[in-house]
């Protein structure tokens, strides 16, 4: 494959990606057109102009490509599949956290019902299946799909063991700990991004020293992420994030909570067990809890966990040795974008 020496432009990776979404989510014929509208609604790509998502984790294994061969375009079929893959799991999550809004807007099982909504998740993860027969097209040996497709499936397993733990957790009254917290959003949230970022470099290469490094450096780049959002769960603003910061309305256990509940004073961890037992604590309430796990360190430990594994994402990615300047920097910027801690 021709390497090339692009200037790195995300607006430029996240349309390439897109297009080759549409390609995918296109009506078929009459009969079947509703599905693939509520698709393409749910993807933001129904030409509303809607905010469609910051489409990360495509960017991050398309630069993972790029930053080894110098160009990314035949790596855009992986690309898509982790985005389609991604949403499927968010049409899922949506149903069953009972959230109404997504970036502003309806989610699916608010606008056409549970079954609909459901049935286009099914529809979201078989597209991304789809999304990798192309790579074949592209001269992708057999061998090689394979793999990626190994890496997909046991990836989408991991994913659907931290729902349930984070399901199930959230449903009973047992404690989690910290250290079972992390092992949840490794499962839920790390592995994605670190498979995301794998399979870029795995297209890109043979070397397992070089695969191995990019797997690393997206699982710590995982978890800051997720470290991240848990702290805009809670102190974030609704116009950045878009949603609002109700984690703790909501009596999500994340980390900081998790933190203060083992770190707390008696009369904090019991005052904050009771607001966390209310059906609809109030205003009051949730800002009397935020100060609870600001008092017992949990702000400061979540945001220097996050800052840990960042840090420990960039020496990974810099231990390659094979990074394309371009695409380094491609990549630093979706850090730092997408982790503010």
């Amino acid at each position: 494959m021709t390497t090339t020496t692009p200037g790195f432009e995300l607006a430029e990776l996240i349309a390439a990606t897109e297009n080759e979404i549409l390609s995918l989510v296109r009506d078929r014929d009459p009969s079947t057109h509703g599905v693939y509208e509520m698709v393409r609604y749910h993807l933001g790509l129904d030409g509303s102009g809607a905010a469609a998502g910051k489409r990360m984790r495509p960017l991050l294994g398309l630069l993972a490509y790029a930053s080894i061969t110098g160009e990314y375009e035949p790596a855009l079929p992986g690309a898509a599949a982790v985005e389609l893959g991604h949403n499927f799991s968010l049409v899922h999550d949506d149903i069953e956290d009972g959230d109404v809004e997504r970036r502003h807007r309806p989610t699916l099982w608010a606008k056409h019902g549970i079954p609909q909504a459901i049935n286009t998740g099914d529809m979201l993860f078989s597209l991304s299946r789809v999304a990798l027969h192309r790579l074949t097209d592209l001269g992708f040996s057999d061998k090689k799909v394979l793999r990626l497709t190994r890496l997909y499936d046991t990836t989408c397993v991991a994913l659907c063991e931290g729902q349930y733990i984070d399901i199930w957790t959230s449903e009973h009254d047992e404690t989690m700990s910290v250290e079972l917290y992390f092992d949840m959003i490794g499962r839920k949230t790390a592995a994605l991004i670190s498979a995301s970022i794998e399979a870029g470099a795995l297209l890109a290469t043979d070397d397992e020293a070089i695969i191995a490094r990019y797997r690393a450096f997206g699982w710590a780049l995982g978890l800051a992420f997720q470290l991240n959002d848990d702290l805009l769960g809670i102190w974030g603003e609704e116009q950045a994030t878009g949603k609002e910061p109700t984690d703790l309305a909501r009596h999500k256990k994340t980390l900081p909570v998790i933190y203060a509940l083992e770190h707390a004073g008696p009369e904090d961890r019991a005052r904050l067990m009771t607001i966390q037992a209310a059906d609809a604590p109030t205003r009051a309430e949730v800002a009397e809890a935020i100060a609870i796990l600001e008092r017992s360190g949990a702000r400061d430990y979540t945001r220097d966990e996050a800052r840990r594994h960042r840090d420990a994402a960039l020496a990974e990615l810099d231990a390659a040795g094979t990074v394309d300047a371009e695409a380094r920097a491609g990549l630093e910027r979706i850090i730092v974008s997408v982790i503010s801690a």
